[in-house]
């Protein structure tokens, strides 16, 4: 399918199956602050990583669809799980749409790392997936690496339902992270867009368990860098004027505007839709 050439003014879609995806919006408002964003919560369909590669693929079509019902020039993928599942699909749907996907950042990583034992943190699908295993293998026989690969059952949903700092949220960090240090780990990647919005509960997490330095990988920013690259390639970049964002979910609006508010400190109009109905 072939898109007609998009407006400068047209904006950007980014969307994610709950408020993860936040952490990347508030990497793309920092790089990009002319551009128009429509950001796109599906926790309605949440949790995404319990859901097969096919159910999701068509999933991601039909936000994708309605996204570009809304003029969009761009779209982010901001979930790792969704990227996994189904950047491939887009890009061969979409060949003319730019579309950028997130990723664990092991690339970074390892250059990041001194002593090459690099946590993972991300969920099960993540972590299972094709894609990953094999951007693993080919950054591990290139660097040397080791990655100690850890599934974080449970964390996202926390993130979602706002338990940021609360003792389960941190009992669970602490689960998850110990072991890790505990086998030498000097670099953790944040391989889900969740995490970032508990960065400094992971640091917390740290200081109790070592007092080496640990290095922290949060991709959101290189996603920030590669959307102004596509966009300046295919002259749409927006170099003037407010940009601005616009917030849809299939949950509630009440809790996608609260998350908005407390996760990133801004009030942007938001409404609730339907897939299938499209009813705002």
């Amino acid at each position: 399918m072939n898109l007609a050439p998009s407006s400068i003014d047209a904006p950007v879609g980014i969307f994610d199956s709950g408020v993860g995806g936040l952490s990347v919006l508030r990497h793309i408002r920092s790089q990009l602050p002319h551009e128009h964003l429509l950001y796109f919560a599906d926790s309605g369909f949440a949790p995404y990583g319990d859901k097969s590669e096919e159910v999701l693929g068509e999933r991601a079509l039909a936000v994708t669809a309605f996204l570009l019902e809304r003029g969009v020039k761009a779209m982010v993928v901001a979930c790792n799980t969704a990227t996994v599942a189904a950047i491939a699909l887009l890009r061969k749907r979409y060949p003319d749409l730019p579309i950028v996907g997130v990723e664990p950042g092991l690339k970074p990583a390892a250059a990041a790392s001194h002593n090459r034992k690099i946590g993972v943190l991300a969920t099960d699908a993540t972590l299972s997936g094709e894609k990953f295993l094999q951007l693993r293998d080919q950054i591990s026989q290139a660097s040397g690496a080791q990655f100690l690969l850890q599934p974080c059952v449970g964390l996202a949903d926390q993130i979602e339902l706002g338990e940021l700092d609360s003792e389960t949220t941190a009992a669970m960090l602490e689960r998850y992270i110990a072991p890790l240090l505990a086998e030498g780990a000097d670099t953790l990647v944040l391989g889900c867009t969740h995490y970032p919005l508990v960065q400094a509960s992971i640091e917390q997490v740290i200081a109790k368990a070592t007092d080496r330095h640990v290095t922290l990988v949060d991709t959101g920013d290189a996603v920030a860098r590669q959307l102004a690259r596509l966009l300046a390639a295919a002259g749409t970049l927006r170099t003037a004027g407010n940009g601005s964002v616009t917030g849809f979910t299939t949950a509630s609006e009440a809790a996608l505007s609260a998350a908005f508010n407390g996760l990133i400190g801004i009030e942007p109009p938001v409404h609730e839709v339907r897939l299938g109905q499209l009813r705002i």
